[in-house]
């Protein structure tokens, strides 16, 4: 079964709309799944995939803005794009504050639900990039010592070596190899570098200080 591409999730209670809309996607190349309810489509949701979901904003059960709140409540992060009519834009509106990518309003192009549906997989796949980059940085951390971790905290800060050279009770030479070994084992090429991504993750703020040996 095909589980690399990107996933088109659709939730509509509406037989005919979900066909369509179904025909249409798989018409592109698009594969997705269909589910006639929020909680079919909670029983089935895979957030390893990289994916998208339309769903209707008003249906029997759970809504689409109740869908939205537990998959808020689960840390999920896929788009949404939530299918609305006229008297609906004002609940699309507080959809999009609580997260949201998108609403379309019935009736729409076909063409205009196929731009919003490529700009959500967009999205999804920058966090997910952006995700992976995050745990590459946080599992290259975990190799560091703690005098390592305590040497770059320290250089992030803006401290020059011979500073923390005098902190620690160690010589201004000691603290430039722990600095090199940091960068090494990070894979840093520069101090903004490693500034930016220590940053990213905030390794720094709210971090205790070392007292290890070195």
């Amino acid at each position: 079964m095909r589980n690399s591409g990107p996933l088109v999730y659709l939730v509509d209670d509406d037989d005919a709309v979900r066909d369509s809309l179904g025909l249409l996607l798989r018409s592109i190349g698009l594969e997705c799944q269909l589910y006639a309810s929020a909680l079919e489509f909670l029983e089935h949701y895979d957030p390893k995939r990289h994916a998208c979901l339309v769903a209707d904003i008003r249906m029997p059960g759970l809504s689409g803005l109740e869908l939205q709140q537990r998959l808020n409540e689960q840390s999920a992060e896929i788009p949404i794009i939530f299918i609305t009519g006229h008297g609906d834009v004002p609940m699309a509106v507080n959809a999009m504050k609580a997260g949201a990518t998108d609403f379309i309003q019935k009736p729409f192009r076909d063409q205009d639900l196929i731009d919003r549906i490529h700009k959500a997989l967009d999205t999804d796949k920058e966090r997910r990039a952006a995700r992976a980059e995050e745990d590459t940085i946080r599992a290259r951390l975990a190799l560091l010592t703690p005098r390592e971790t305590e040497v770059m905290q320290r250089v992030v800060r803006g401290q020059a070596n011979k500073v923390i050279a005098m902190d620690l009770g160690v010589s201004q030479r000691t603290v430039e190899l722990h600095r090199a070994r940091v960068m090494r084992k990070l894979r840093m090429r520069s101090l903004a570098e490693l500034v930016h991504a220590v940053d990213r993750i905030g390794a720094v703020a709210g971090a205790s200080v070392s007292t290890g040996s070195p």
